[in-house]
């Protein structure tokens, strides 16, 4: 299953649930509109690697396993201070995914649903926070080395909760329908900073300053997510290879220029001006060619390996429990696969977008995971801030009629960037989906997936 979402500013978020499977291959292909004339010259594949993409693994789980984590918790006394770290990072990461989710998925659907359909959407949202974090609370540890950890963990859900559900107030539809449910997280959302307060969780200081207050969450957040992402141990491939090319490019050039010199010197005959000058145009060649050839060698050798291998280690027991294999090329719509010129649709203009291909291969060994756990969610985060810089500024004119008179409207210049993902299971049929990316200078502005 793979999903991909609006992040922050000018990121896109694609994230691979990894359910129950030990071996997969996913490639990505990202369209980008050619007026934009981006390719390889504007940023190499290296670059492209390490500036546009970002990628983290943690453990995920569709069900929530609560009464694992509640057992753990129960039993939070004879538990060492890291498991039960462990145990509490596992329970506030799955109902911050959660709460995050279920809010998003409101804003998104609040216009197509009926009145009726959008409640009992809300309502189910608003008994999942109270329930959750009725049940956190009630299994507060004694033990002061346990203590710090549940306040940290309890002052950021406690504070995410009000955010997310003050978000749903600032943007509820208006309406005598919705006055019973905004009551009820206006008051909820006063709960909860009343909790903060009595608990005394952060500094008058850090409640006058919001920069001070979201930083101080956005660590709480990196806390809490530390013991269930797996870290990641990257190499990038070919160093050999490189070399090999390297001399394989001298040894050819050198073989080529000490031809050369031999057959000048038996043609020229003494050293004499010609003869110098042939040497310094030899060598001049050589200088100009040396390089090109290199990197043309280093090309051949190249295609078709993979670029970049990743170790994945679990953050607990600190063992290896997967690696996966990468790959980033820039190719022609020409050598695509049927399926996704099919899927594209390529017409002219489509023939004219640089395409950009992201493929990995995962091998993961699920008897290693964190107990409870057999799913791990891998994130791709595409920033196109590299694609922004290319776009150009201003706005265009709209003119219209209205009774007679000539408006005159500003409409911002947006492109269109198109993703595609190729999804291979062992034993399973290959899946493909599109969305269509809309985005401007500043932000994304849409993400639309396509059904066809």
């Amino acid at each position: 299953m793979i999903t991909v979402d609006k992040h922050e500013g000018l990121s896109v978020r694609v994230a691979v649930l990894n359910e129950e499977v030990s071996a997969q291959e996913v490639a990505f292909y990202l369209f980008v509109p050619g007026e934009l004339k981006f390719g390889k010259h504007v940023l190499s594949e290296d670059d492209f690697y390490h500036r546009v993409l970002t990628n983290s693994r943690t453990y995920f789980t569709s069900r929530y396993h609560l009464p694992l984590v509640h057992a753990r918790l129960a039993s939070r006394d004879k538990l060492p201070t890291e498991q039960y770290r462990v145990s509490l990072s596992l329970y506030a990461y799955q109902y911050a995914l959660s709460l995050e989710k279920a809010t998003h998925d409101f804003f998104e659907s609040v216009s197509e649903l009926d009145d009726a359909d959008a409640l009992e959407q809300l309502q189910d949202t608003i008994e999942m926070a109270v329930e959750i974090l009725r049940r956190l609370r009630r299994y507060k540890p004694q033990n002061i080395k346990l203590l710090k950890y549940y306040h940290n963990i309890d002052n950021y859900l406690s504070w995410l909760t009000e955010q997310r559900f003050l978000s749903l107030l600032a943007h509820m539809p208006r309406g005598n329908v919705y006055k019973t449910a905004r009551q009820q997280l206006i008051e909820l959302c006063q709960a909860e900073e009343a909790h903060r307060l009595v608990n005394r969780y952060n500094s008058d200081k850090a409640v006058r300053d919001p920069t001070r207050m979201v930083n101080k969450m956005r660590l709480a957040r990196r806390l809490i997510e530390f013991p269930v992402t797996i870290r990641q141990v990257p190499q990038a491939l070919g160093n050999n290879l490189n070399k090999l090319a390297k001399a394989s490019a001298t040894a050819f050039v050198m073989l080529f220029v000490t031809t050369v010199i031999i057959k000048a010197r038996q043609y020229l005959g003494e050293i004499t001006l010609s003869f110098v000058l042939a040497m310094a145009g030899i060598y001049a060649l050589r200088e100009i060619f040396k390089d090109d050839l290199r990197e043309a060698l280093w090309r051949w050798i190249r295609r078709g390996r993979p670029k970049w291998r990743k170790r994945f280690i679990d953050p607990t027991s600190n063992r290896e429990i997967g690696r996966q294999l990468e790959w980033l090329d820039y190719l022609d719509f020409s050598t695509l696969p049927d399926e996704v010129k099919k899927l594209r649709r390529g017409k002219l203009r489509q023939r004219e977008e640089a395409v950009v291909r992201l493929k990995v291969k995962t091998q993961l060994e699920m008897t290693r995971f964190l107990s409870g756990y057999d799913t791990t969610r891998d994130v791709w985060k595409f920033d196109f801030r590299s694609f922004s810089r290319l776009m150009d500024r201003g706005s265009q004119r709209l003119y219209r009629l209205n009774d007679g008179q000539v408006l005159k409207d500003s409409v911002e210049k947006r492109h269109q960037f198109n993703l595609i993902s190729c999804q291979r299971i062992k034993g399973q049929p290959t899946v493909y989906q599109r969305w269509k990316i809309t985005v401007n200078r500043s932000k994304v502005v849409d993400i639309e997936e396509v059904f066809d």
